[in-house]
């Protein structure tokens, strides 16, 4: 495997030509003394239960595993703590309107998301979060359909991201 950032050739502060790796996540301009960190990314992803016990879940309508199944999330913006990413993300996604005091984490997975030909290294924050049996729910942003499917009929192979996959396992393995 190659270095997480071997895509940066040049110092992105001064140009310099020896930008040279100075750490398993770094690199080093030696001739204006800058140093670039490669550290992981916070993204999200909940687990959201409606009344009956049903799971919410997202076709994905973008790259990468488009048309696989997903959980509403993404990633934390800058000046966001994780539970406001989350929140953000839900109602981006799926137009829910859920308080940061109702969305409780419950695990984290590293991950590594590819993405415009680079490997992302991102920290999965999942929570749980529940809603009324009146719940309206719209596809939008990156998702392309929402269902809710009763926990006997998810299926952790029907989602494409690998730490979706794990989440949805150690997640069902605890709730069914």
């Amino acid at each position: 495997m190659s270095h997480p950032l071997e895509i940066f050739k040049f110092c992105p502060k001064c140009g310099c030509e020896e930008f040279e790796i100075h750490s398993p996540l770094s690199r080093h301009c030696p001739q204006c003394g800058f140093t670039y960190y490669q550290n992981p990314r916070a993204s999200t992803a909940a687990f959201i239960i409606n009344a009956k016990g049903e799971l919410l879940v997202a076709r994905r309508a973008k790259e990468p595993a488009k048309g696989t199944l997903d959980l509403p999330g993404g990633f934390v913006d800058n000046e966001e703590n994780a539970e406001e990413g989350m929140v953000r993300e839900i109602r981006e996604e799926t137009g829910l309107v859920i308080a940061p005091t109702d969305v409780k984490y419950i695990f984290s997975i590293p991950n590594i998301y590819h993405y415009s030909g680079m490997d992302i290294h991102t920290l999965d924050l999942f929570f749980t979060c529940h809603v009324g049996e009146d719940a309206v729910v719209k596809a939008e942003d990156d998702a392309a359909e929402l269902q809710w499917l009763p926990l006997r009929e998810v299926y952790v192979e029907r989602f494409g991201l690998r730490s979706i996959r794990e989440a949805v396992h150690r997640f069902l393995r605890l709730n069914r």
